[in-house]
């Protein structure tokens, strides 16, 4: 066999690979956050109302996050409902809390066999009682998982979140806890909802949408973001590995210039 067949075929079997074949673990993101858009486009396209594009945006999410714990990925955040999706139309927004519920109190048997992690972050006192005690539950239900902690973004805007922090810690400036000249990014951080988790080093949009549209403005402040057409609902394993290997192919400089992260020979 000439040289030039063995490249040839060589190339085709690497066409073929999974995106998965092609990830390099040492550089997995350690959290990847997620703007699921797109389910209401994918029920006009089938003549269907919204929720069921919502209801179809179920199994993307059992996908992801399952693939994202297979690869040892170890926080994933998904903007599940934001403060301007109060605004929908009254029926959606309750069909939507509905989802909600019935889909955490039969995911939390599978997060605890797959040893993962609950977690919620927003204004989660403006949630339906109902909603809010399914999701306290399986909050508590899970606590004790290690492998990868799923952030579910409720109610959330991250406008919201920075002007929580700011009165946090004004009222801790008048309570003589701290001094102005001791405010920190570190200790703003501490205000955040997110505080102890990683900052994204990878956000994800679905649906062809080239915004951030109020999503954790302030931890995205270095993180690769990633676009792609897929409306939410057809959002597979696949598809969030290839979005991986993208990442990983990009160069983050983080202010420095090429030159400065290339090894000293």
């Amino acid at each position: 066999m000439s040289r030039c067949s063995e490249i040839i075929i060589f190339s085709y079997f690497c066409d073929r690979l999974s995106y998965k074949d092609k990830i390099d673990i040492a550089k997995l993101p350690k959290h990847i956050a997620i703007i699921m858009d797109g389910n209401g486009r994918w029920a006009r396209q089938r003549g269907e109302d919204r929720v069921m594009g919502h209801r179809n945006g179920v199994t993307s999410v059992r996908e992801t996050v399952e693939a994202a714990a297979e690869i040892g990925v170890e926080y994933l955040t998904l903007y599940a409902f934001s403060t301007e999706n109060w605004n929908r139309p009254q029926e959606e927004v309750m069909a939507l809390m509905q989802l909600l519920v019935s889909t955490i109190s039969l995911e939390v048997k599978t997060l605890n066999e797959n040893d993962i992690r609950l977690l919620a972050i927003g204004d989660l006192s403006s949630l339906p009682a109902d909603c809010l005690m399914e999701l306290n539950e399986a909050i508590k239900a899970t606590s004790n998982n290690k492998r990868m902690s799923l952030v579910l973004a409720l109610s959330y805007s991250s406008r919201w979140e920075i002007l929580r922090a700011i009165k946090s810690i004004t009222a801790d400036i008048e309570l003589g806890k701290i001094q102005t000249s001791e405010i920190t990014e570190q200790n703003f951080e501490k205000h955040l909802c997110t505080s102890g988790f990683p900052e994204p080093e990878l956000m994800i949009r679905t649906s062809g949408e080239h915004r951030i549209s109020n999503f954790l403005l302030w931890q995205l402040a270095y993180a690769e973001l990633y676009f792609t057409e897929k409306l939410w609902p057809d959002f597979r394993k696949e598809d969030l590995y290839e979005a991986i290997v993208d990442y990983q192919g990009r160069e983050r400089r983080f202010g420095k210039t090429s030159a400065q992260l290339k090894p000293h020979s």
